[in-house]
């Protein structure tokens, strides 16, 4: 039984760390003219981008967030969107 728990904290701890270096490797290629969404859902273009944070526009607004709150980039700068088919 115990075999069996650790077995499983082995599988979880591991795959926990995977996505959190997926997540870094991803606020680490963040560049201007990328398109975004928040944690919050707030989709946007990235303007600039600081030690720990950027700055998105939004609709008419100019946000600043922390990189931490960034969870996907949707659209590369200069890479056309693919389309669900």
């Amino acid at each position: 039984m115990m075999l069996l728990l650790v077995v499983m904290w082995v599988f979880m701890n591991g795959s926990q760390r995977k996505r959190a270096k997926q997540h870094e490797a991803l606020l680490k290629a963040i560049k201007a003219g990328d398109k975004v969404t928040t944690s919050g859902g707030i989709i946007g273009i990235v303007v600039t981008v600081k030690d720990k944070s950027v700055s998105i526009r939004s609709a008419e607004t100019k946000l600043e967030v922390l990189k931490s709150a960034i969870s996907e980039i949707t659209e590369r700068e200069g890479e056309p969107s693919q389309s669900p088919s």
